[in-house]
């Protein structure tokens, strides 16, 4: 792995002279174990609403850099998160999203935990010598609810309050995202590394080419990307959305690594990019809208713009979808290694290519007992 930590490709760049990552990053079969140590078990990410877990006992199963996780409202003011991997032979705990448990089976030997993760259970090992239940317990990884929105963190992260400090500011009380009720998930599997994806996401300046239709609500000129220490942010005013978001602006926030907020007028929509090899990743959007607000619109009319704005969702993520697509092989052609980068319109992949070089190097830095 030496190639992929190499000091000369991670030294960091100023934006005025940035080049992209190198090619390497994107197609080396090496790659999800590299991602998966440095990036993914060290980061928060997202894993649901707090509305999915409104209940005790209501709990989601998920899986970050190969570790099977399980989220649980544990009581009324709390939600925690533990590994979902039994003490006994490693069986999960929960084998899916569910409702209102009063315990956590595993459906290997049944041995069966508290919603506080300590081993309540575990069938006829009563006269097994030196063996305390109470003692036994699920290893639990932090937890954090912000603006309606659960994450969780295995390894070390930045605090969390640095992570998104200045978004709550830049919302104001009047977009807090808590709110929105959740509506459907709609998942795509794209042929490309994550970090292409991401790529993608992170500049306005392919806009104009690929996406006709969200060229013509926005207002190209005016479109601004800014950045800060662990995540960026672009946005412009809506052109000619009356139809659809009515007046006001495009807001998209990338949160490093993976998570992605489209907060458009009564619309929030979350992205997740997942890897799932080093050449392929799934993209999960949840859609949330404001509650139907009857005094300004009907029950019916709401609905249809709700219909307008998914659709319009999907036409513009098929186009995302191809292109990725065609960037991914064109990486893995041979015929390209790393171009220079766009300091007005690509100044947030700068930021994202920064912090994930800077994620490669602490890796390769050495650790000392």
């Amino acid at each position: 792995m030496t190639d992929l930590l190499s000091p000369t490709s991670l030294a960091p760049q100023p934006l005025s002279h940035a080049s992209a990552l190198p090619a390497r990053y994107y197609v080396d079969p090496r790659m999800p174990a590299l991602d998966a140590q440095a990036i993914f078990r060290r980061s928060w990410q997202l894993v649901c609403h707090q509305a999915q877990l409104t209940g005790v006992g209501d709990h989601v199963v998920i899986e970050i850099a190969g570790l099977p996780l399980l989220v649980v409202r544990s009581d009324e003011q709390t939600i925690r998160a533990f590994h979902n991997v039994c003490r006994h032979r490693a069986g999960p705990v929960a084998s899916c999203h569910g409702k209102g448990a009063k315990a956590l089976r595993c459906r290997y030997h049944g041995w069966t935990y508290g919603l506080d993760g300590v081993l309540r259970g575990a069938p006829e090992m009563g006269r097994t010598e030196d063996f305390d239940i109470s003692q036994i317990r699920l290893p639990e990884v932090r937890v954090q609810v912000w603006q309606g929105l659960v994450f969780v963190a295995i390894d070390d992260a930045p605090a969390f309050a640095e992570l998104v400090a200045g978004i709550d500011a830049r919302l104001g009380p009047d977009r807090s995202l808590a709110p929105f009720e959740f509506h459907h998930r709609t998942s795509y599997d794209v042929a490309c590394n994550w970090k292409v994806y991401v790529d993608n996401y992170l500049e306005g300046y392919h806009v104009p080419c690929i996406h006709p239709g969200l060229n013509s609500l926005l207002d190209y000129r005016s479109y601004i990307t800014e950045t800060a220490a662990w995540y960026s942010f672009q946005y412009s005013p809506l052109e000619s959305a009356g139809d659809l978001y009515g007046s006001g602006e495009a807001l998209y926030y990338f949160i490093y690594p993976n998570t992605m907020l489209n907060i458009l007028p009564g619309r929030l929509q979350t992205n997740r990019v997942l890897p799932l090899g080093v050449d392929r990743c799934r993209v999960e959007f949840d859609f949330y809208y404001a509650p139907v607000d009857t005094g300004r619109d009907t029950v019916e009319a709401a609905h249809e713009r709700r219909a307008k704005d998914i659709a319009f969702s999907d036409e513009v993520q098929d186009e995302d979808v191809t292109i990725c697509q065609d960037v991914q092989r064109g990486l893995a052609s041979g015929s390209y290694d790393s171009g220079r980068l766009n300091p007005l319109r690509e100044n947030a992949v700068h930021h994202f290519h920064e912090l994930v070089r800077a994620a490669y190097r602490n890796t390769a830095e050495p650790t000392h007992a």
